[in-house]
């Protein structure tokens, strides 16, 4: 489908270079360890490292032998975990903890995980990765019979569901919840006796298992386990339950063994470059992709330059592949706060480069190619454009280096409905007079499973849940009959 070209100023605020305003966002990460006499430090740690994942909000839950202990704020780990009365606070051997970027509820206190509950077996604290989709019948119907919730976070119904089984044992109560289920989800629990990992049917969400000192952990990367020098063990399978207890790791098949179809998102853009993602280097996937894009759409051009952070290795990718000088022709202001104050409007168009601003002297008077890793509704990508012709850039070539975004997500991801994704509304000409680059191609389909190591995508069954590309989804999306997923909280809270 083809529009007449779009004046991009109509559509966003014309002098805020903030490139961070249209990106993909995940919901959360989590981890947990079991047994080690610093828990709460070490998961403080460990979530430093998977800050990436969600920087909205923090918390941690603590056992101490006798008591859960609850320490849970807005804001990024750093600004409250890293005082030692905090830790401090946190008593216990045996500690989870969890990052947030909200996609279901609110950004308030009471859907700031770990959430916990008193079950009739003892307490259960759990902290999710993912998105469930079919939370909100769930929710109607616990409501209908009476429950009562305390917050609009889809994990709250594992706790209810956890609660009304009537098995005597709270992993079988756990498991009985997670057969209710339908979505994506990495999960970790923590019991007065054990800490508990599972991880979803198709392996959507990543979960990894590490051991230090002798004591096991749980984490959503690898890069979680290097930052504390923990040793990897393996992956956790798809529809696999981990209990970690004193006698050590036991493995529960919780549904019945099906190919495995991990998120395709994860390797081009939320996990960490230097963690490993199911047996495969993101790093390395990254370049591969970039190599991919340059066998698929070369430019005749001077320099590549990548949109910073995530576009840099598939932009190193194409630099070698095509033999273009690789330069930072954007550069990233890493310690900018979230917030800064601008009073004025005057101030504020002095300020807007404080995040990302154009490297001049690598771009003025050049044929300059962009490497980016997605595009989703264009507003981005327009100020970028921008910003390399203001610097002086003779030609601008824009190269996308996943395929086009045309479907929401509904496993995680924040992103927009499907009539404001730009890939869903233009064809190619018509997204290329959008942002105003001089040609733009992405990545097609084969050629991401070829950087992916397949030699093809199996149509009947695929490797990857790849859905935003293809509009295949891997699960029910049961609470798309009810309303959309993202719901409003009808209690505000102060933080």
């Amino acid at each position: 489908m083809s529009r007449a070209p779009v004046d991009a100023s109509e559509h966003f605020d014309t002098a805020s270079f903030d490139l961070d305003g249209d990106t993909l966002r995940e919901e959360c990460g989590i981890f947990g360890i079991f047994g080690h006499p610093d828990a709460s430090a070490i998961v403080a740690l460990g979530l430093h490292a998977l800050q990436h994942r969600g920087q909205e909000a923090a918390g941690i839950v603590s056992f101490d032998g006798k008591v859960f202990h609850s320490e849970r704020r807005p804001g990024l780990v750093g600004d409250s975990f890293s005082d030692g009365a905090t830790i401090e606070r946190l008593k216990g051997r045996s500690a989870i903890g969890h990052v947030r970027y909200s996609t279901t509820g609110g950004t308030i206190l009471r859907n700031v995980q770990p959430l916990f509950a008193e079950l009739a077996g003892g307490g259960l604290a759990v902290a999710h990765n993912g998105n469930l989709t079919n939370a909100l019948s769930i929710r109607r119907d616990l409501v209908r019979d009476g429950a009562i919730t305390q917050s609009t976070s889809d994990t709250e119904v594992i706790l209810h569901l956890a609660a009304r089984s009537r098995k005597p044992r709270i992993i079988e109560r756990f498991i009985d919840a997670l057969q209710a289920i339908q979505g994506a989800y990495a999960l970790v629990a923590l019991t007065n006796k054990k800490l508990i990992g599972a991880r979803d049917p198709l392996g959507i969400r990543p979960l990894v298992l590490g051991e230090l000192d002798g004591c096991y952990m749980l984490a959503s990367e690898t890069c979680a386990l290097d930052i504390i020098g923990a040793r990897y063990v393996r992956d956790i399978e798809n529809g696999e339950i981990v209990v970690i207890s004193e006698e050590g790791v036991e493995s529960i098949r919780f549904a019945n063994a099906q190919p495995m179809r991990p998120c395709i998102f994860e390797y081009i853009y939320f996990a960490r470059p230097d963690s490993v993602v199911n047996g495969k280097s993101v790093y390395a996937v990254r370049k591969a992709i970039g190599h991919e894009l340059a066998r698929e759409s070369r430019a005749e051009a001077d320099v590549v330059v990548p949109v910073p952070d995530s576009g840099v290795p598939a932009a190193l990718g194409y630099a070698q592949e095509t033999g273009i000088p690789f330069e930072m022709g954007i550069i990233r202001n890493h310690y900018v706060g979230r917030t800064f104050i601008q009073p004025t409007q005057s101030v504020r168009e002095l300020g807007v480069r404080m995040k990302h601003s154009a490297n001049r002297a690598a771009i003025a008077g050049k044929r300059i190619v962009l490497v980016d890793d997605s595009l989703v509704r264009g507003t981005t990508s327009v100020k970028i454009v921008r910003m390399m012709r203001e610097a002086g850039a003779a030609e601008v070539h824009f190269r996308i280096a996943s395929p086009p975004i045309t479907h929401p997500d509904y496993y995680g991801i924040d992103t927009p409905e499907r009539e404001k994704l730009l890939a869903a509304t233009h064809d190619l000409e018509g997204m290329r007079q959008y942002i105003g680059a001089d040609s733009l191609a992405f990545l097609s389909i084969p050629g991401l499973y070829r950087a992916m190591g397949e030699t093809e995508r199996r149509s009947a069954c695929p490797q990857y849940t790849d859905h935003c590309f293809t509009g295949e989804y891997p699960t029910g999306l049961t609470d798309l009959s009810i309303a959309s997923p993202r719901q409003m909280a009808m209690l505000a809270e102060a933080d």
